[in-house]
C-alpha cells in the first residue's frame, strides 16, 4: 500500500506562524514587512543580560557538554525550586521540578500523561494555540470556557463549572494570559481551583510570563492549590529573556498526596524519551536565575510605555477596541465591521496590502473570533509606523 499521513496530523496548525511564509515572499520581492505576530523580544531591541551568555560560554569550555538527567541538572532544578518559592510562594523541592525544551515541551508532557482518547480538557477562550493541537494529538477533546472582554477577559468560572463533564480530565490556566494580556485576580483563581477539587480535575497552570506584570499583584495558582493537585509551567524564554535557548521547566503541587508522585514520575518517563535537555544551557540558566530580576525594572519600563502607546493609537481606529493588558506583551483588539469576511481575512490582507503581520483572533481557537493579537514589543517608532498602516487599511475598508 502507498505511504499515508497519520490522522493525527490532519488538524495540526499553528496560527502565529501561518502567514510566516507569505510575509516572506512578500520581504523577496522588495517589501518591507513589519511582525507583529511571534511574542519574541529578542527580535526587537531587547536582549539576553550579559552574564547570562558568558555562562553559557563557560560551561561549553569547562566541559559541561555531555548528555545530563532527563529530570535535569540537579543544580539547576535546585535553582529553580528556590526561585519559585521566593517569586510563586510554591512549597516544593529540587525533587517536584522536571526541566523542559521550553514550555511547548512541558505541554506535550502534560497532555501526554493527562489524556486517553476521547477525555476532554478545559482550555480558556480564546487559547494559546498549542493546547487544542496537542490535546488532539493525544486524542483528547479540546473544550473552551469563556473569558469575558467586558471583564478585562477574565475567566467566566459559571462557564467553566457548566463546560465540566465525565470526560474532563484537566483545567488550563493561562496567567498572565496570552494572547489577551489579562491578569486573573486571586478570586477567580481560587473560584476555578473550587471548581476544580469538586470534579477532581487536574490544574495546569501556565505562568511563563509570572513577572510580566504592569498594574496588580500576580498570584500563583502554585500558592493556592491545597485541595487539588496542579502542574505549574514556566520557563526561560520571556522573563529571562531566553527564546531560542529553548529551556522551560514543569512542577507538581499536590498537598494532599493523592497523585503527585504518580504524576511527577510519569513526567520524568516522559522526559526520558527524549534524553535530556541542553546540558550547557542549562548550566547559563543558573546564572540566570542568580541574577535574577536584574534586567526587568528597565524591559517593564520599556514595555509599559510601548503597551500605552498601542493601546492609545488603537482607541483612535474608528470600530477598533482593546482591553488595556495588565500582563505578557500582547494585546487582542476587536476589528470593526468591515469588507473582510473573517478575522483571518482581515489579518491575510493587512498583510498583502500594507505589509503588517498579525495573528487572526480565530486561531486562539473559540471565543476569539472576530480580534487580531498584536504584540507590542518594538520601538515607539516602529509600532508608530504598523498603527499608521493599521488605520489606513481599517479606514479604506471599514464601514
Amino acid at each position: 500500500m502507498p505511504f499515508s499521513l497519520a490522522e493525527r496530523v490532519g488538524g495540526v496548525r499553528y496560527a502565529i506562524r501561518e502567514f510566516v511564509p507569505l510575509a516572506r515572499e512578500l520581504e523577496r520581492k522588495g517589501h518591507r514587512v513589519i511582525y507583529l505576530n511571534i511574542g519574541d523580544p529578542l527580535k526587537y531591541d531587547f536582549d539576553t543580560p550579559r552574564p547570562v551568555k558568558e555562562a553559557l560560554y563557560e560551561a561549553v569550555v569547562r566541559g559541561y557538554n555531555f548528555y545530563s538527567a532527563s529530570e535535569g541538572d540537579g543544580e539547576l532544578r535546585e535553582a529553580i525550586a528556590e526561585r519559585e518559592r521566593r517569586v510563586s510562594g510554591a512549597d516544593i523541592t529540587a525533587d517536584d521540578v522536571v526541566v523542559t525544551q521550553g514550555v511547548s515541551e512541558a505541554i506535550n508532557f502534560v497532555m501526554a500523561v493527562s489524556l486517553d482518547p476521547g477525555d476532554e480538557v478545559l482550555l480558556p477562550g480564546p487559547s494559546y494555540p498549542l493546547y487544542p493541537v496537542i490535546a488532539r494529538i493525544y486524542g483528547g477533546k479540546p473544550v473552551f470556557y469563556r473569558c469575558l472582554e467586558e471583564e478585562g477577559w477574565s475567566p467566566d468560572v459559571d462557564d467553566v463549572r457548566r463546560k465540566v463533564s465525565e470526560r474532563t480530565k484537566a483545567l488550563v490556566i493561562i496567567n498572565p494570559n496570552n494572547p489577551t494580556g489579562a491578569l486573573y485576580s486571586e478570586r477567580a483563581l481560587r473560584e476555578m481551583l473550587d471548581v476544580a477539587a469538586e470534579h477532581k480535575l487536574l490544574v495546569v497552570s501556565d505562568e511563563i510570563y509570572d513577572q510580566i506584570v504592569y498594574e496588580g499583584v500576580r498570584v500563583s495558582v502554585a500558592s493556592l492549590a491545597k485541595d487539588v493537585p496542579a502542574v505549574i509551567l514556566n520557563g526561560f524564554s520571556k522573563v529571562y529573556l531566553m527564546t531560542g535557548w529553548r529551556l522551560g521547566y514543569l512542577y507538581v503541587v499536590d498537598e494532599a498526596g493523592e497523585v503527585g508522585e504518580a504524576l511527577t514520575r510519569a513526567l520524568v518517563n516522559m522526559a526520558r524519551t527524549r534524553l535530556c535537555a541542553s546540558t550547557p544551557v542549562q548550566r547559563a540558566a543558573i546564572a540566570a536565575l542568580r541574577v535574577a530580576e536584574e534586567h526587568l525594572p528597565g524591559m517593564l519600563e520599556k514595555l509599559r510605555e510601548r503597551r500605552d502607546y498601542v493601546w492609545k493609537r488603537l482607541s483612535e481606529i474608528p470600530g477598533m477596541e482593546a482591553v488595556l493588558p495588565r500582563g505578557a506583551f500582547y494585546i487582542f483588539p476587536r476589528i470593526p465591521k468591515g469588507d473582510w469576511g473573517s478575522d483571518r481575512e482581515f489579518t491575510l490582507r493587512l498583510l498583502t496590502e500594507e505589509r503588517v503581520l498579525v495573528v487572526h483572533g480565530s486561531g486562539f481557537g473559540q471565543f476569539g473570533e472576530g480580534h487580531v493579537r498584536m504584540v507590542f514589543l518594538p520601538p515607539i517608532e516602529v509600532l508608530e509606523e504598523a498603527l499608521d498602516r493599521v488605520e489606513r487599511f481599517v479606514k479604506r475598508h471599514a464601514g
